[in-house]
């Protein structure tokens, strides 16, 4: 794993924000959004958040040279150009002891009992955690509970008095564009303060299954990590965690975990001390055009159950495979990460309903969520080589065959897996679209088939329709997918 020295800067000057000029842009009636205005200062802000702010030293064994910077967690592949650019930013620097040293992070105080949130990452691991208030006064920490996947840890202190405390505000209300201010202990400098815009929201940088981070460009370096990012009203909407950085500092580019995910983690943890997220037991995909197209939908917007669970939440409910799920919980599924996310903002055993697009129209069903098993791995299959018996589907400029007995022994095909299978896609027709030699054809516009001359027949009667596109479940490598396919592509 590449790290990435710290080469001290000097502080560069800030041009004065000219409040003139926007004044005046109001004043000739330019085009504007109806948005709150930009405010003439975060003093009043500073004072009444800050107090709840907080640093955090935790003590690691060491592991490596002084001063390190914390490994990348994120799951990037090998080489790729975004591995050394996203750190997250907790500085260690070297203790007395010569096989320990310190991390140092943020937090916030929640309530007045004295919990605190930070990251996990600040505290993972850690031998002993203490927190140091705004007043100066320090507190041994004890780790209530960690959630990785979303990188949020709960620490509770007792200072044996009331402690000031913020609130949770709604991230969802943040938009792009919107001033935010960001408090936290910027290489253990302590209480800074620093302001910028929401630059984007959802943004998903592979740091886990439930990516949906707030982009701001407020200033946050190494040691602002588990900080409160503020509202303009002081409610925290986010807990800054990671920086895009090539060279170590502060470019612009941080991420925040939202608030809406925080508070539903943190309120797992104080009751359990762990996070059991809800389960429905369905595999998605994304929706294409091509797909949307072929059910009916006039947008591309949802995620299709490529394959449901027996016994699961999304089996008892009634979901079935080739259903798309438009809406859960009251939120609009977008994509599969969408469904993904909120379904595991849903702690298991929640009672809610969802709506599914299915034979032209929308159902809703009521479905209760269940706790996420151990994942199961799935044995591959191996591509399909032989080309004997092959049958030329011209609409697919594919070669198809049926799933005898000795391809089934030859390629390890189950016998519950019933289909044709694809032996060769020509480049340039439906290989662009998705389909690929070894795939095995379950189903053509829903209507399940075991020969390829069916698979022909089938395709030739969508063909002379209207739409010109074709719903299609294939297997692939053990797995189920829907694919979309125009037919007529040469």
């Amino acid at each position: 794993m590449t790290r990435l020295a710290i080469r001290e800067r000097r502080p560069q000057g800030l041009r004065p924000f000219s409040m003139a000029l926007v004044a005046g842009s109001l004043l000739a009636g330019s085009t504007m959004v109806n948005a709150a205005p930009a405010p003439e200062s975060f003093s009043g802000l500073a004072k009444k958040v800050t107090p709840a702010v907080v640093n955090i030293a935790s003590t690691h064994e060491a592991k490596g040279s002084d001063n390190q910077i914390q490994e990348l967690p994120f799951d990037f592949p090998e080489g790729s150009p975004f591995e050394k650019y996203f750190r997250q930013f907790g500085e260690r620097g070297h203790q007395a002891e010569p096989r320990m040293a310190t991390g140092l992070g943020s937090g916030f105080i929640i309530d007045q009992s004295g919990y605190v949130v930070t990251n996990n990452h600040v505290v993972d691991g850690a031998k002993e955690v203490t927190v140091k208030l705004d007043d100066d006064s320090v507190y041994p920490a004890k780790v209530v509970g960690v959630d990785p996947l979303s990188d949020v840890a709960l620490l509770k202190i007792d200072a044996k008095r009331p402690l000031p405390a913020v609130q949770f505000g709604d991230s969802d209300k943040a938009e792009v564009g919107d001033w935010v201010m960001a408090v936290g202990n910027p290489f253990g400098l302590g209480g800074t303060v620093t302001a910028g815009i929401v630059s984007a929201r959802d943004r998903v940088i592979n740091a886990g299954p439930y990516d949906d981070f707030l982009q701001i460009d407020a200033s946050i370096n190494q040691g602002n990590s588990g900080g409160p990012l503020f509202s303009t009203d002081g409610a925290v909407i986010g807990v800054n965690t990671a920086i895009y950085s090539p060279n170590g500092g502060n470019i612009g580019i941080g991420f925040a975990v939202p608030s809406n995910i925080v508070k539903s983690v943190v309120a797992q943890l104080k009751e359990n001390g762990r996070v059991e997220r809800g389960w429905l037991g369905v595999q998605i995909q994304k929706l294409t055009p091509e797909i949307a197209s072929a059910v009916g939908l006039k947008e591309a917007q949802g995620a299709m159950v490529v394959d449901v669970t027996p016994g699961g939440p999304a089996a008892k409910a009634g979901i079935k495979q080739g259903d798309i799920v438009v809406k859960f919980a009251g939120q609009t599924i977008v994509g599969p990460r969408d469904l993904g996310r909120v379904v595991a903002q849903e702690p298991s055993g929640s009672k809610t309903k969802l709506t599914i697009w299915r034979d032209g129209n929308e159902k809703v069903l009521a479905v209760v969520t269940g706790p996420q098993p151990a994942q199961r791995r799935m044995a591959d299959n191996q591509p399909a080589g032989e080309q004997q018996g092959a049958y030329r589907a011209t609409d697919l400029n594919a070669d198809l065959a049926p799933l005898s007995a000795e391809r089934r022994a030859e390629l390890g095909i189950g016998d519950d897996i019933k289909g044709v299978l694809v032996l060769d896609v020509k480049e340039g027709s439906v290989f662009e679209q998705g389909l690929r030699a070894g795939d095995i054809i379950q189903q053509v516009g829903q209507t399940p088939v075991t020969s390829p001359k069916q698979v022909d027949d089938l395709l030739q009667k969508v063909k002379s329709g209207p739409e010109k596109s074709v719903l299609m479940l294939v297997n692939r490598q053990g797995h189920d997918l829907f694919l979309g396919l125009k037919l007529g592509i040469a």
